[in-house]
């Protein structure tokens, strides 16, 4: 190979590497939007095969959810959340880590009671065998 073409190589490689870096975010989005909906839909086997095995929260008032409690205080009955989006979505990763963050305005009633909350919150995925999980989440409340 010439020398030539060797200098070329590190901005060949220097170009592929975002664009990785942009698809894994992409699909991430993607992903997290897909699960905000089958949160909405109450859908058990998408909203669990979107978790990690070791899966646990850290609510608003910091306490510690594992992820059967987790996936059942989505799933009851009682509660009904309404179609949200999250404005300021943001992904950062790093390896086979990524995080990402923002706020939503959630609206819904819980026992025929509405109920409005803003939060900002990280959820933290791990990249295994190919598949993006959230091994972790962590809300914190927005004071009205």
């Amino acid at each position: 190979m010439s020398a030539r073409r060797l200098l070329f190589l590190p901005v060949l490689f220097a170009a592929a590497v975002p664009a990785r870096a942009d698809d894994a975010a992409a699909a991430l989005r993607a992903q997290a939007a897909a699960w905000d909906e089958a949160i909405v839909r109450k859908d058990r086997a998408a909203v669990e095969n979107n978790l990690h095995a070791r899966f646990f929260q850290i609510d608003g008032e910091g306490t510690r959810h594992e992820r059967a409690e987790f996936v059942a205080s989505l799933l009851d009955a009682r509660l009904q959340i309404d179609p949200y989006t999250v404005p300021d979505l943001e992904v950062r990763q790093y390896g086979d880590t990524a995080l990402l963050s923002g706020s939503t305005r959630m609206t819904g009633r819980y026992d025929g009671k509405p109920f409005t909350s803003h939060y900002r919150y990280i959820d933290t995925y791990v990249r295994e065998n190919g598949e993006w999980r959230v091994v972790a989440v962590q809300i914190t409340r927005i004071a009205p």
